[in-house]
């Protein structure tokens, strides 16, 4: 057994093809346009929101004789009026590890806008339990006790059940899969695992303010908080707007633009 912290990682993000871009400004005659947004996701965004009324310049729609100029002004103003569909274009990759079941089993509940790869225990053979352990335990030191008995006690059955069925020796890979596939029922839903997770930014946003609240569960929080300053400060102008208050030792994030 051993202690862990929750950690996260912006693995990916979505990359403009310039020449195709390129080559559709060519199409419409603008082919000086360009934006001044600090990240491809979020000139991503600002593209596809002037093309819905086909403001790249002024005279290109008779009804539009003056547009908004700058990434940030043009984002805020979608931000404000709600035109949330927009900002579903990007896609932004992250890994959340040495977290547990229990918030993976949180975080599944956010199903649109995301997709989501989690470590298999078909596959992964437990053999030393990670645990994170709660702050509310922390602050007890019989609680601390009992969690890391529970844990060390759970592990050795890992141990012993492998030991039994041989698995370290066994070459048929498809029993071996079935057996590791049932030694994971005993083990506890605070074991640590690891999970991909890739969002749109129009659906982090409302996590964001869902998982940092004060009545999210301590562990999610902590992963989005730091989700939170991870994005606000390489996507400035989409996860703009924020306010913060600190509860409990966490930031709460809270936007008055909740009808993105």
């Amino acid at each position: 057994m051993h202690k862990v912290t929750p950690k996260v990682f912006l693995i990916g993000e979505t990359r403009i093809v310039e020449d195709g871009l390129n080559d559709y400004l060519e199409h419409i005659g603008i082919p000086d346009w360009a934006s001044d947004g600090p990240s491809d996701s979020e000139k991503l965004i600002e593209f596809y929101g002037r093309l819905c009324y086909r403001s790249f310049e002024p005279g290109m729609n008779a009804n539009v004789t003056r547009i908004r100029e700058g990434n940030d002004k043009y984002i805020g103003n979608i931000l404000n009026v709600g035109h949330g569909s927009v900002i579903e274009h990007a896609m932004l990759n992250f890994v959340f590890a040495d977290v547990s079941r229990v918030l993976t089993h949180e975080l599944v509940r956010h199903r649109q806008g995301t997709a989501i790869s989690q470590e298999s225990l078909r596959f992964v053979r437990l053999t030393e339990l990670g645990l994170w352990v709660p702050t509310c335990i922390q602050e007890n030191p019989e609680a601390v006790a009992l969690f890391e008995e529970t844990f060390k006690h759970l592990e050795g059955l890992q141990l012993k059940l492998a030991e039994t069925f041989d698995l370290d020796n066994m070459k048929n890979f498809g029993i071996k899969k079935v057996i590791t596939s049932a030694m994971r029922r005993i083990a506890p839903i605070g074991l640590v695992t690891t999970i991909g997770w890739s969002v749109n930014p129009r659906a982090l946003r409302h996590i964001i303010e869902m998982r940092t609240s004060r009545h999210a569960e301590e562990e999610i929080r902590i992963i989005f908080c730091e989700v939170a300053r991870i994005v606000i400060e390489r996507y400035p102008n989409v996860f703009s707007g924020y306010d913060t208050e600190e509860v409990d030792g966490l930031l709460e994030y809270t936007t008055k633009n909740r009808k993105v």
